[in-house]
């Protein structure tokens, strides 16, 4: 199984490439399976910046004209904050998706690309605030697959590295609850692009999660360009064998089915 677990197309406020040349990327790249995660992101940006109705709409145009090439699924990746939960609750009833892909992207709607929430803060308070935040999102809703991205703030962290061994409570914390829920997290290949020098989540993050008995783990590109549909799906997967990992997942109906690596 070749599949890429987190792909925007221009129904992401982010992203300007249409559906079918995403699908026609993955395909010439020869992935199985494509699951489509667009943004919802209810804060700073308007519930709307994904249009669901369009997007479903598109989703079943595209299936049928390419769902005997490639294995397409309707997923959805929820920018969630603690006071939002109740409106993704409800947008979760009205769709039948495949997979959600739990992130967080900004905090009482103050961003972390723009150094909106990390401004005025030290380092250890942004860093900590993150994690009880996030400890906070996986508390409270339960209606997801995986965590997308983790650790996303250590993109945006203009003060380097952060001693994984300060946060290590917090996010053991976190991952036994996810594991704890039958819920799973994601591995990110963004991270060969933006040089972060380590996966997304880290590699200590992973170690913890496999530890702790987490077994349930996708892999996603977070492709916004047709270049990117499969990067480095192949070579995380790998590193993730060395690390002791059988097998990756996709998803159906928000259950996940077991690939050996």
């Amino acid at each position: 199984m070749f599949a890429n677990y987190h792909a925007h197309t221009y129904f992401s406020d982010d992203c300007s490439m249409p559906m079918e040349d995403c699908i026609k990327a993955a395909i010439k790249e020869g992935l199985n399976e494509i699951c489509f995660t667009e943004h919802i992101d209810i804060g700073v940006y308007s519930m709307h910046d994904c249009d669901c109705e369009a997007y479903l709409k598109e989703f079943n145009r595209m299936n049928k004209l390419y769902g005997n090439k490639i294995k397409l699924k309707f997923g959805m990746e929820f920018g969630m904050q603690s006071h939002t939960i109740p409106q993704y609750e409800k947008i979760f009833r009205s769709y039948d998706f495949d997979f959600i892909l739990l992130s967080m992207h900004q905090i009482n709607n103050k961003e972390f690309w723009s150094q909106s929430f990390q401004s005025g803060k030290s380092q250890k308070q942004y860093i900590e605030e993150y994690y009880e935040e996030l400890d906070r999102i996986v508390s409270n809703y339960n209606d997801y697959s995986v965590l997308g991205h983790m650790d996303v703030i250590r993109r945006y962290d203009r003060n380097g590295v952060y001693p994984f061994e300060k946060i290590k409570d917090k996010v053991e914390h976190i991952l036994k609850k996810v594991i704890k829920n039958d819920k799973g997290i994601e591995v990110n290949t963004s991270c060969y692009r933006y040089n972060i020098g380590d996966l997304t989540p880290s590699i200590n993050i992973i170690k913890l999660y496999k530890e702790l008995g987490g077994e349930i783990i996708t892999i996603g590109a977070d492709s916004h360009h047709p270049e990117h549909v499969a990067y480095k799906i192949k070579d995380t997967e790998e590193i993730l064998k060395d690390l002791g990992f059988k097998y990756f997942c996709t998803f159906e109906k928000m259950s996940p089915t077991f690939h050996e690596i």
